[in-house]
């Protein structure tokens, strides 16, 4: 375990440091054998964590269903509550733990259930797209879910004029461009016409941002393009249309590294949470990946090899969904995964 640590972690890291966290990996590694469990580590882990215990690391939703495929009786989700919450909406039977007990999410409580249903006595019969990073109690009043990825094919599956796409402004922006509809925000009386050619239809859009997303602008990437101009930028859908626009590449987590994995470029500049750059240069030590716009996720940041062996140790902190909440909300992610 020591060298593996020394491979991915290589200078960044006092020796003494790395006999610690080997330590740690290695006494985790165990308690998971004993417990029959699973670990998901979401891309957003720094890469201690990351590359040394986790059996599968990627997307949120990707995680809870290669868990939920699993024979493990546990699962300890290293990423934030609303994706504990997806993995035990789609392993009802198996114990879910989350490591650290407040690794909330900004976007996921930009909205409640009793926002969507208000929203729905307004719009009637009008369908409800939510976006993945939402709590189950708000999966479980939509019609539908989607992720950063697929929202746009989601929204063209309804084939309706108007869709109510939750919760996440920027998402939905770039979403509405995508599938050529204008976007409107009642909350805030705003109606945004996101393309210049928009086609017919709308869709309802709410105003809740990811708090490191909404950070980037396109100031920034003017910046460093000035410095690095073969720079290649990627940008995640949860950024803004203005970052979006002014990015080489818009895509999920998953779309971001294989992007990078599959091309060439003199260097790289990420647009996301900034673990997920260090685990992209722990991946590929010949790429540059600039070390520059880093922002850390406050949420991702609570989630330690040291609480991840407690969840283990202790059994906790126990993930819960009440079962009719849970039966409605993965009905919601059903819908999504036979769209696609």
């Amino acid at each position: 375990m020591m060298s593996k640590m020394k491979q991915y972690l290589r200078d960044t890291t006092t020796e003494p440091e790395l006999k610690r966290k080997a330590e740690l990996a290695c006494e985790i590694l165990r308690l998971k054998k004993e417990k029959n469990a699973v670990i998901l580590a979401h891309n957003y882990m720094s890469p201690d964590l990351f590359y040394s215990v986790a059996d599968f690391t990627g997307d949120s939703l990707e995680l809870s269903r290669k868990a939920a495929a699993t024979d493990c009786e546990v699962i300890v989700f290293c990423g934030v509550e609303f994706m504990a919450e997806t993995a035990k909406i789609l392993s009802p039977d198996k114990t879910v733990l989350i490591p650290a007990e407040k690794a909330g999410c900004s976007l996921a409580a930009g909205i409640t259930a009793e926002d969507v249903r208000q929203l729905k006595a307004q719009h009637p019969g009008v369908p409800v797209v939510t976006y993945i990073n939402t709590y189950a109690e708000v999966k479980a009043e939509c019609d539908v879910c989607c992720t950063s990825g697929n929202a746009a094919q989601v929204v063209e599956a309804l084939d309706s004029e108007t869709v109510i796409f939750l919760p996440d402004e920027y998402l939905g922006r770039n979403v509405a461009r995508s599938v050529r509809k204008r976007i409107l925000f009642p909350q805030r009386e705003e109606v945004l016409r996101e393309s210049m050619a928009a086609g017919s239809g709308e869709m309802i859009g709410w105003h809740a941002r990811c708090e490191v997303h909404e950070q980037f602008t396109p100031a920034d990437i003017a910046r460093v393009r000035a410095e690095y101009p073969d720079v290649v930028v990627l940008a995640h859908p949860e950024c803004s249309p203005e970052v979006v626009d002014a990015a080489d590449f818009a895509g999920s987590t998953s779309a971001m590294i294989r992007y990078v994995e599959e091309t060439t470029a003199p260097r790289y500049l990420l647009l996301t949470e900034s673990a997920m750059s260090e685990n992209l240069v722990a991946a590929f030590p010949d790429k540059e990946i600039l070390p520059l716009c880093r922002i850390r996720c406050p949420h991702m940041a609570l989630i330690t090899l040291e609480n991840t062996r407690d969840a283990l140790k202790y059994n906790r902190y126990i993930v819960e969904v009440p079962e009719d909440i849970r039966k409605r909300a993965a009905r919601a992610v059903e819908r999504m995964l036979t769209i696609g």
